[in-house]
């Protein structure tokens, strides 16, 4: 084998174009790859970020729903009782108010009792004096007949 200069010549270039590309090509070329590389974990981290946050969202919007029901039941049972109290209250009213139109009847009943028998006695006291005078035929003065009426109303009001 023939060493000749044209050899020679392609070794040395070869060697500078090597030293060339590591002095100048390789470093930009390094730096771009490891540019995309960080790029790239920061993107991958970023999705774990954002799927640990969409699940936690999802766990504080269960946990939020659950607690909205909560309450809303909570509000339901609350309207409930208070519809139930609302309910006896009425009942109690109207049964006070009962009571007072029974008290009001009653009393009213007792006036009109009252008022009957004074109706009556007046009427029977007329009757027997009427029948007095029938039977004595003879008229009496104002003062017997007063009297007269007095002891019969005594007599029915003791009835």
């Amino acid at each position: 084998m023939n060493i000749n200069a044209t050899l020679i010549g392609q070794t040395i270039a070869f060697f500078m174009f090597v030293w060339f590309c590591m002095k100048f090509v390789w470093p930009p070329l390094m730096a771009a790859m490891e540019e995309r590389k960080s790029k790239i974990a920061e993107g991958l981290a970023a999705g774990e970020r954002g799927k640990k946050e969409h699940e936690l969202a999802e766990k504080r919007a269960k946990e939020v729903l659950q607690e909205a029901r909560a309450e809303a039941s909570d509000i339901i049972n609350l309207a409930n009782v208070r519809a139930g109290e609302m309910v006896e209250e009425a009942k109690s009213k109207a049964v006070e108010e009962a009571v007072k139109v029974k008290k009001g009847a009653e009393a009213e009943i007792e006036q009109e009792i009252a008022s009957a028998r004074e109706a009556l006695r007046q009427q029977v006291s007329v009757l027997a004096v009427s029948a007095a005078e029938k039977i004595i035929k003879s008229e009496i003065d104002a003062s017997k007949h007063q009297a007269i009426i007095d002891d019969i109303s005594g007599k029915l009001g003791a009835v």
